[in-house]
């Protein structure tokens, strides 16, 4: 039996294989490795199509947040609000940049922060708040505007796992005073390397972001200020441009292959992802969540169907965040969600036969497969 991964970035390649192949070879004839022109072309596609002015090509998603805090002027002695419930780089390069990591808890049915809770955890010490698109859905941007907007806040959108993501009428990354992109080979819109990128309107902030990531200086030799070596290379631009033509198409297989687990699903005892009016998720993940879960996902395993728990223990209760007290029961909904969430295989190239072999395993498990 063949088997089905939580993602087949292979059958991706093979059906694009000659643009990729093309664009490679033009950047070896080319002579341009690093902040050619193919990197300053992708910054303008990728900010045209989240719907900013600016667009600034970094190394990874992670220099993205890294370089927007810092450009904020965010450091120690600060207070960030963000989710737990998230990969580690949210909160930790808010703890590289001296702040203070503030942790609220999320929503049951979406996984994304809750603005109530945001607006409840403000203190005289906080300068931004970092919210986190999960799985491919935008967090509940107009609330958190208001409350940014009534407190004088900073907003650093966290668009790692949603590009291209709407919310009434507009996309993810158009929203926060900046937003933060990664082109990890996993996500929506993957290079085949690390790379990132960050979206704004604000010209200063994006001409700081270039300077930032060219170690601090404009001109070659010539330093303004204390800077990074963050610089989105030639090849991965040239890729993520090939890819960019594709995405929209590959977003809607998405949507359509969840369409047909929820479908499926329906009669299981599994709780199926929930979408909020208004929203067009793009299902970077389609995560479940489901009684016994570390045993549903050996199970499958063992029938050759990769899962995956994004993200079993949430940030608050890590070893790295001993320090800020946390306990157990402190978030109590991200805390149920690292317990049960399980995320099935979600790429554009599934087929109707793969997805109800899943299923079926699924089915065959609920109804007494293994205890």
């Amino acid at each position: 039996m063949t088997t089905i991964s939580v993602l087949d970035l292979k059958a991706q390649y093979q059906s694009i294989k000659d643009e990729i192949d093309a664009a490679v070879l033009g950047v070896m004839a080319s002579g341009y490795f690093v902040l050619g022109p193919n990197v300053k072309a992708l910054e303008a596609e990728v900010a045209e199509y989240v719907g900013c002015r600016y667009g600034v090509g970094v190394a990874s998603g992670t220099d993205a947040l890294r370089l927007s805090l810092a450009v904020l002027g965010i450091g120690p002695g600060d207070e960030v609000i963000t989710t737990p419930f998230t990969f580690v780089a949210t909160a930790n390069t808010i703890s590289h940049s001296g702040a203070r990591p503030v942790f609220v808890d999320i929503d049951p049915r979406t996984f994304n922060i809750v603005p109530a809770q945001i607006e409840a955890a403000v203190t005289e010490r906080t300068k931004a708040i970092v919210p986190v698109h999960l799985y491919g859905q935008p967090a509940e941007m107009e609330a958190i505007m208001d409350i940014a907007r009534r407190h004088s806040l900073y907003v650093i959108e966290d668009c790692a796992q949603a590009i291209g993501a709407e919310a009434d009428g507009r996309r993810v990354g158009s929203f926060g005073d900046v937003a933060c992109f990664s082109f990890y080979p996993t996500k929506n819109l993957g290079a085949y390397g690390d790379g990132g990128m960050v979206t704004t309107n604000n010209s200063e902030i994006a001409g700081r972001i270039d300077v930032l990531r060219r170690q601090g200086g404009k001109v070659k030799y010539y330093h303004e200020v204390l800077g990074f070596n963050s610089r989105l290379d030639e090849m991965q631009a040239a890729l993520l441009r090939v890819k960019l033509r594709h995405l929209d198409g590959w977003q809607a297989e998405r949507r359509r292959v969840a369409a047909r687990y929820d479908e499926l699903l329906s009669t299981l005892d599994v709780v199926t992802p929930v979408v909020r009016p208004g929203v067009t998720h793009v299902y970077h993940q389609y995560t479940i969540r489901v009684p016994r879960r570390d045993e549903l996902h050996q199970f499958l395993k063992d029938r050759g169907i990769g899962t995956m728990i994004y993200y079993p223990l949430p940030l608050h209760l890590q070893k790295l965040y001993h320090d800020l007290g946390y306990a157990e029961g402190s978030l109590p909904v991200s805390e149920e969600a690292g317990r049960k969430v399980l995320s099935l295989p979600m790429y554009p190239e599934l087929t109707e036969e793969q997805i109800q072999r899943v299923v079926e395993a699924i089915a065959e498990f609920l109804s007494g497969g293994v205890r």
